[in-house]
């Protein structure tokens, strides 16, 4: 049987096994097992075993965990809110203030943990409250938050970044570095539209009350205190990398070190809450591997099959310049991205998509950038879009998810803005990696 039709007959299975609600972890896992079986034999179960020890017995993902584990002390302990708190008093009197500061507080709690979903659920507890008492327009408050909170794909220590790294065999310290310039283009993109908005129309974002600003001494210390404790845990996960003193890895578990040591200092750390906390990072990691286990059993049987290497030559074998085909595959990430979560996306198309970019002579840390600002994209984009669920569950109960879903549509429009103004300007991404590391 030729690999044309053996692609279609597992992209064929892969469509209705999904439409039928079965999980994308059980979906490749069962299409891999099937399609060995049948083309090589109980002999060939062993080589997909092996494939899928040899990817997660690499040392740099025991940095998941960590960031998880980081990201669950954060949600517990009063860390965010406290840091929203403090920043909104910043905020001062300007005009969509209080939205401009939650997307401040998403960038630095991006920064301590790399993980998107508990940000969200943080945002809509505390900071959309806030925004919809001080009569924040509805859809710019909603949207804020939903942005704000997916800028854990873009901002390091992301584990989007991780896995990519892994994935197709590049630097994770270089996507750390790639991404620092377009991840706050994106977050400055949003406080600008923010700012444009408020200021042609200030009802849609009043500042905050005086009586807000009218502080003491005393309070204005702990608000410094509140500030400065998770600034100085980003310098530490971060500056350890960017410096060279400490892998990711190595990172990852000084930060979850500083997480702990702050809990103490502000006396929130309880056995109950490192109990939650592991519980819920052994959840979380339980789902990603699953994921990975079948996305790399599925990738190793195509391309046992010689299937990686067909849809390399029909890809460069298009009538098209090398720009026409990275948009094609943009488009491809964005469409799987309605439907598929990140990690099975990536586990799917990055062993095909990477040797191309690399063959067309285009930076594969470069791309990897790309393939996060489009992950961005999905995690807004209906139907499948996590952020509008993650929402859901905290927000007031007058918020339905159609009216959620009605307030994404701008942010997904400047998240293609930036998309496309880095892959015009590929020294966005570069620009960093080649200062720490010339050639």
């Amino acid at each position: 049987m030729s690999i044309e039709i053996l692609t279609l007959i597992m992209l064929g299975s892969m469509i209705v096994l999904l439409v039928i609600g079965l999980p994308l972890a059980f979906v490749t896992g069962i299409i891999a097992f099937g399609f060995a079986l049948f083309l090589y034999g109980p002999l060939a179960l062993p080589l997909i075993a092996s494939r899928i020890y040899g990817f997660v017995s690499v040392y740099a993902l025991i940095a998941v965990p960590m960031f998880v584990f980081m990201a669950s002390v954060l949600e517990r302990s009063g860390i965010a809110r406290d840091l929203f708190g403090a920043m909104h008093v910043l905020a001062g009197n300007l005009r969509g203030g209080l939205a401009i500061q939650t997307m401040a507080v998403a960038v630095l709690m991006a920064a301590m943990t790399g993980i998107i979903g508990g940000e969200i659920v943080l945002l809509g507890l505390v900071a959309l409250p806030q925004m919809l008492r001080l009569n924040y327009d509805r859809n710019l408050a909603i949207g804020t938050v939903c942005a704000g909170g997916g800028l854990g794909t873009m901002i390091p220590p992301s584990i989007v970044l991780i896995f990519y790294g892994l994935t197709a065999q590049v630097s994770i310290g270089d996507l750390f570095l790639a991404t620092v310039i377009p991840g706050l283009l994106l977050a400055g993109i949003y406080i600008a539209y923010i700012l444009i908005r408020c200021y042609i129309n200030p009802d849609l974002g009043p500042p905050a009350p005086v009586e807000n600003r009218d502080l003491s001494y005393s309070e204005k210390m702990k608000m410094v205190r509140d500030i400065l404790l998770p600034v100085l845990v980003v310098v530490m996960v971060l500056g350890s990398i960017y410096g060279g003193i400490a892998s990711v890895s190595e990172a990852a578990g000084m930060g979850v070190i500083g997480v702990i040591f702050c809990t103490w200092i502000r006396k929130e750390l309880k056995w109950q809450l490192i109990r939650e906390s592991l519980h819920q990072t052994m959840m979380t990691c339980g789902v990603i591997l699953w994921l990975v286990f079948g996305a790399t059993a599925l990738i190793g049987v195509y391309n046992l099959m010689g299937g990686i290497d067909f849809v390399k030559s029909l890809m460069t074998g298009l009538p098209f310049p090398p720009i026409v085909i990275l948009l094609i595959m943009m488009a491809i990430l964005l469409v799987l991205g309605f439907f598929i979560d990140w990690i099975g996306i990536m586990m799917l198309t990055m062993p095909v998509f990477v040797p191309i970019v690399v063959e067309m002579g285009y930076d594969p840390v470069w791309f990897g950038i790309l393939f996060c600002m489009n992950m961005q994209i999905s995690y807004l984009s209906p139907p499948f879009g996590p952020a509008a669920f993650y929402l859901k569950g905290v927000a007031p109960p007058e918020i339905t998810l159609q009216d959620i879903y009605n307030s994404l549509w701008p942010f997904m429009a400047l998240q293609i803005l930036a998309l496309a103004i880095v892959m015009m300007f590929p020294q966005l991404a570069l620009w960093l990696p080649s200062l720490a590391y010339p050639n």
